[in-house]
């Protein structure tokens, strides 16, 4: 039977969006969760979590990080993985964090940053203001325009660099400990082992694929390996090899080859992702799939907001039909919804949506 866009939509909901597990679990399917630190109502990591974790509650990553086998780190973007997945990566390059860009580091901050690290070492685990007080680095400007203390932004540089790692946060400041990586593949075919399986571990979370996101997904592995960054265009071709794919409307479609595609169903479920959930951050896909553009407006003046500060995407079965503006006031839950084209009149659709308003409720704690 001939896949059909319908069917990579299903595909996409059920294959992401599995029967909720333990954290640890969890992370050993996805691999990776992105992480941003805006609360509406909740932190992104949390809200990807919770549709994926059983009984999950908002802070529960925060809080149970040391126990758990994952650390922090840049991917395609800046989230929480899996160890073995952060191995892949490192050591890397002498380069700043991807927002400074791709500069390397000059003698003096090398220095700097070996004396940081003895410093780090003779400690275990430090709070930045401890190597601030420390070392007294001072301010410098960051990538955004305002002034960021100069040890934020060395000690960050020495993370992405994988020369410290975080062990834990304190009231979301970073904690930081020395960290020791293997070596880096020493032959062309040893590295391209490792970048096929960073490409593969990039697809398990994204896919189905559209050509062009695949190309964009692989290009956005720069930031988890700039090191090796100028043979991320060979690696998409391997890629196209290798992977299950379709042409469907005039678009080739990619996905993991041991996948089944075209069996999936998905239940009668009322679900608010996050802008960054798997299902729904894509953009260009999201666009092919259900007709209809998302725009994260968080930093978009409130005059000229269309869905709103945080909108989260309504996936109603396999389809976002709308969405949700969500915030706590005086220990209540507060929602207002918008729709696509209008909203379902259904008794299923009520019954659910006001099951995932509950499930919500549980997962912030509130009323």
């Amino acid at each position: 039977m001939p896949i059909t866009l319908d069917h990579l939509r299903r595909y996409a909901v059920a294959r992401s969006l599995f029967k909720p597990t333990t954290l640890n679990r969890a992370f050993d399917r996805l691999g990776f969760v992105q992480a941003d630190p805006i609360r509406a109502p909740a932190r992104a990591q949390d809200l990807i979590l919770r549709h994926r974790v059983t009984n999950y509650r908002a802070g529960n990553l925060e809080r149970l990080y040391p126990k758990l086998e994952i650390e922090e780190d840049f991917f395609i973007v800046y989230g929480f993985m899996t160890k073995s997945l952060q191995a892949l990566m490192h050591p890397r390059s002498e380069v700043d964090v991807p927002a400074e860009g791709p500069r390397d580091w000059p003698t003096a901050r090398k220095k700097l940053a070996q004396l940081v690290l003895n410093f780090v070492r003779e400690r275990g685990e430090v709070h930045p203001r401890e190597v601030d007080s420390h070392f007294s680095h001072g301010s410098v400007r960051n990538y955004w325009g305002g002034l960021s203390s100069a040890t934020t932004h060395l000690l960050a540089a020495m993370h992405y660099r994988g020369m410290l790692r975080i062990v834990r946060r304190d009231n979301g400041i970073r904690i930081y400990a020395v960290r020791e990586h293997g070596s880096a593949p020493v032959d062309v075919d040893g590295r391209r082992v490792r970048i096929d399986r960073l490409v593969d571990a990039a697809v398990h979370i994204y896919a189905p694929l559209p050509n062009k996101c695949l190309a964009d997904l692989i290009r956005r592995l720069r930031f988890a390996v700039p090191q090796w960054q100028s043979e991320l265009k060979q690696a998409l071709g391997r890629a196209k090899q290798r992977l299950a794919n379709a042409h469907i409307n005039g678009v080739d479609w990619y996905w993991p080859s041991q996948e089944n595609a075209a069996g999936c169903t998905v239940p009668d479920a009322v679900r608010l992702l996050t802008p960054f959930d798997p299902v729904a951050g894509d953009r260009a896909r999201f666009v092919i799939f259900w007709s209809c553009q998302y725009r994260f407006e968080a930093y978009v003046p409130a005059a000229k907001r269309r869905l709103g500060y945080y909108a989260l995407p309504m996936l109603w079965r396999d389809r976002v039909i709308g969405w949700g503006n969500l915030h706590v006031s005086d220990g209540q839950l507060n929602s207002e919804f918008g729709y696509v084209a209008h909203q379902p009149r259904d008794r299923v659709f009520k019954r659910e949506l006001n099951a995932e308003l509950g499930r919500i409720k549980a997962f912030l704690a509130i009323r």
